[in-house]
């Protein structure tokens, strides 16, 4: 699949970005030229330099430094959500359809009741709970986007499991496990790839609202959300300064969503409508 991927240019550019992305958030606090943290009074809101590439904050730091410091943790957030989703919405998918109709009815309750919660109440309710601090707040939006998963691999697996083929193997003696196995997971893993794509994307948007609220991150720890936020406080003494947070944040949603695209057009299904999940998402960011 991944040959025909990069025959597309936006798959090849959106691989591009990701690839900055991923160099930024391993290597950005070690590239940055200045600890993100050090304040210099004589240097408060200063334009870009050659100094201080991208000008610095209101307090003298050096924006740039904060920048690539704050790449780590925006990223590694990110996924930390989608890895509690696709663990928690992933394996029930499967076992709903493999393991009779009171796991089905019991895992499909289960997530019902997750659709009705609300991501950024729930995140601030945890965060409140367990402690002002962004794993706590990714584990509830991971929580919560685990009903993305499981309806998608539940569908996908369902059209496998009646499907003639498969049904000609539970009838020769295939074990349960060996057409999961052999079958289900070969032919689910395009469309849970496509979601993996989407929720990723969603979940940075998700970290940059929370953070840029001032919500599971402590002062003056930085992220891109929260550079956004400090950014747009002093927009007419450094309109500069919050340019690069939310194009890194906008580039990187949407290289997401190409790759999202391009999976699902190589794999020849159809678009998917907007499903309860992300319809919610995309209500609770806005």
């Amino acid at each position: 699949m991944f040959s025909t991927l990069v025959r597309y240019r936006s798959v090849q550019l959106a691989f591009a970005v990701l690839a900055i992305v991923v160099l930024l958030a391993v290597l950005g606090p070690v590239l940055a030229p200045f600890d993100p943290l050090e304040q210099d009074s004589t240097a408060i809101l200063q334009g870009p330099s050659s100094v201080h590439w991208l000008g610095t904050d209101n307090v003298g730091r050096d924006v740039f430094s904060r920048v690539l410091a704050g790449s780590t943790v925006s990223v590694l957030s990110a996924l930390q959500s989608v890895a509690v989703g696709f663990l928690l919405g992933v394996i029930p998918g499967f076992l709903s359809v493999y393991l009779g109709r009171g796991v089905e009815w019991f895992t499909l309750r289960l997530m019902d009741a997750l659709i009705t919660l609300p991501f950024l109440v729930f995140a601030v309710a945890m965060t409140a709970l367990l402690g002002n601090g962004l794993a706590q707040a990714m584990f509830a939006v991971g929580i919560l986007i685990a009903p993305a998963f499981y309806r998608v691999t539940r569908a996908a697996a369902m059209t496998v499991a009646t499907s003639q083929y498969v049904e000609a193997a539970a009838l020769m003696g295939a074990t349960t496990r060996w057409i999961v196995l052999r079958h289900a997971v070969r032919k689910v893993a395009p469309a849970v790839g496509v979601t993996f794509a989407t929720m990723t994307g969603a979940s940075l948007v998700i970290v940059a609202s929370l953070t840029f609220l001032g919500i599971g991150v402590v002062p003056p720890n930085p992220t891109w959300g929260g550079l956004l936020a400090g950014g747009l406080q002093y927009l007419y003494q450094a309109p500069w300064s919050p340019v690069v947070p939310a194009l890194l944040i906008v580039a990187t949603v949407w290289a997401l969503n190409a790759i999202a695209d391009a999976i699902r057009d190589a794999t020849g299904r159809p678009r998917a409508r907007r499903t309860p999940e992300t319809k919610k998402v995309a209500a609770d960011v806005h």
